[in-house]
């Protein structure tokens, strides 16, 4: 229903309308001051301006619709409710913007004291502006290339300035008189004899739409960019005018020199940041000593100085990420998981191994991918290592020499995996997942896999059958290794009986735990029974013996 649609300021059909309702409000920016000052160009095309302006005009008051029904984030929640929309929506400052910028002022092209030639009626079209903004704002975060746009922006702002500056100067021309002094419109030539203050009758070829916006602009460009080179002033006015001019256009030039500068600085930030490290000058986010004053200190030998410098160089040419873990560290699980099959899964999905296992496990092998760049005539690996990495080569060609590095036995390229066997630590590998063979890398960067562990049974059934082709699998080993595989999977599989044998156990002594607790309190309550019988029985006798001696008369002295 339309009453209750709601549109999400973070999708794509939000910045399309933003675009749209940008081109109508540029369009008012260009042409109201355009029609105003060069009447002919509003009279000679009214009805085409009038159509243009419906459109507009239409698109100026859907906009007020789309901001009341434009949702937004409370307490990282998405608001939805269209009564809550349009409060907040009448709530903000830009309301008022909105509604004004929208009301209907061509009627007053009825008006005998207006006519079709006061197109500044219009200029509350202009206060629509804030949209222009945003739609700026919005293309920046969006664009792969933000200093372009940036470049771009401020050209389009320079030019409207210089187009208004003409209308303006056009317009003061037209005030005081074309062809009145030298400094106003039409310009002289160097063959006039007349003086700068005397009238000048110009020809109809300065009579011409063309003609006065082409000069107006021309002057205009040459004023603000403190050029100079135009006719004196001869009045008050045009000296003021002229003064206001020079003033916008030192401001709008330093603004020029500053914001390009700025961007040339972002450009750069990059290589900047990678000359630090390689002079010496310590980075804002690792705080560490730099590569080539470390080497210094500790007198690295210049053969290897000039490798580490020289894979710091090819990580550099091919824009490569020095840091692509710390880039993506910040990101959710669910994100950087999305990110890592976009970039890897075409990668993985070169080894064979890996083709038929579950997708959880994919998603989890994704991750542990990382790039690596190794520089020409580096060893990856050698014969005899303890393998924990499997590799994919990406880019590049690698070689698989002998001991003496010369002799080559073959060469990988792009697509090409080693290191998947010793990888999946497969039980009876002869070589004790020892490395095979010796590698050197003439061109290579490409992923890693740490060890990992999981669902790797249909992986490690392959890799036993590339160890068996190549004789390098102990069968007695995988034998002994899938019997204790089943006795602990058949162990596993009577754990239920045993649970619910030891449930059963639990209960029954738990039982027989209660009732020995009863029959334990109710022995107690017999004792102190009998006990506090036999003290009442005993308090008792020793009171009447204690009666008895009392009333007994003292004994009588012998006769």
């Amino acid at each position: 229903r339309v009453s209750n649609f709601v549109l999400d300021p973070a999708s794509p059909w939000y910045h399309r309308w933003l675009a749209l309702l940008s081109l109508a409000v540029s369009y008012n920016y260009i042409f109201i001051v355009l029609r105003g000052v060069f009447n002919r160009v509003q009279q000679s095309h009214f009805y085409l301006w009038l159509g243009l302006d419906c459109v507009c005009d239409c698109l100026y008051l859907a906009d007020i619709y789309v901001g009341a029904h434009t949702g937004y984030l409370e307490e990282g929640l998405p608001v939805t409710d269209p009564h809550r929309l349009l409060r907040r929506y009448l709530s903000q400052p830009s309301t008022k913007l909105d509604v004004l910028s929208s009301l209907p002022t061509d009627l007053l092209y009825l008006s005998p004291s207006v006519t079709t030639a006061g197109v500044w009626v219009r200029f509350n079209r202009l206060l629509k502006v804030r949209r222009v903004l945003e739609f700026f704002d919005r293309t920046e975060t969006r664009t792969s290339w933000p200093n372009l746009f940036r470049v771009l922006q401020l050209v389009l702002y320079i030019l409207v300035i210089i187009h208004w500056n003409a209308c303006l100067f056009f317009a003061i021309s037209k005030a005081l008189g074309l062809g009145s002094d030298a400094w106003v419109y039409p310009p002289r030539d160097d063959a006039c004899q007349l003086s700068p203050a005397e009238p000048y009758n110009y020809s109809s070829e300065w009579d011409q739409f063309h003609r006065e916006y082409i000069y107006s602009f021309y002057w205009s460009a040459l004023t603000l960019t403190t050029i100079g080179e135009t006719p004196h002033p001869v009045l008050d006015l045009e000296y003021a005018f002229v003064t206001a001019d020079f003033l916008v256009g030192v401001l709008v030039f330093a603004t020029i020199v500053g914001n390009v500068g700025s961007m040339i600085a972002n450009m750069n930030a990059a290589r900047s940041e990678f000359q630090q490290k390689m002079d010496g000058v310590s980075g804002v986010a690792m705080e560490l000593l730099l590569v080539k004053r470390y080497m210094e200190f500790r007198r690295v030998g210049k053969q290897l100085e000039h490798r580490v410098i020289r894979w710091f160089d090819y990580h550099w040419c091919n824009k490569q990420s020095l840091d692509e873990s710390a880039i993506l560290a910040s990101l959710p699980d669910k994100l950087r998981a999305e990110i890592a099959i976009h970039v890897h899964f075409d990668t993985l999905r070169r080894v064979s191994i890996f083709r038929d296992c579950e997708p959880g496990l994919l998603i989890e092998l994704l991750l542990k991918l990382r790039l690596q760049v190794f520089s020409p005539g580096d060893y990856i690996c050698r014969q005899g290592d303890i393998g924990k990495e499997m590799y994919i080569v990406k880019r590049g060609r690698l070689s698989v020499v002998a001991g003496d590095g010369r002799t080559v036995f073959a060469t990988l390229k792009e697509g090409c995996v080693f290191g998947e066997v010793s990888l999946l630590n497969i039980p009876g590998n002869k070589t004790g997942n020892r490395r095979t063979a010796k590698r050197t890398q003439p061109r290579l960067f490409g992923p890693v896999l740490p060890q990992q562990t999981g669902p790797l049974g249909g992986a490690r059934r392959r890799g036993r059958d590339v160890l068996r082709k190549d004789n390098l699998l102990d069968e007695a080993a995988v034998a002994r290794a899938e019997e204790a595989q089943e006795t602990q999977a058949s162990s596993w599989l009577g754990w239920p009986t045993n649970v619910g044998c030891l449930q059963a156990r639990l209960a029954r002594l738990t039982a027989e735990f209660g009732s020995s607790q009863a029959k334990l309190k109710r022995a107690v309550a017999r004792l102190e029974t009998a006990a506090a019988a036999e003290v009442s029985s005993a308090s008792s006798t020793g009171i009447l013996t204690g009666c008895h001696c009392r009333r007994r008369p003292p004994p009588m002295p012998p006769q």
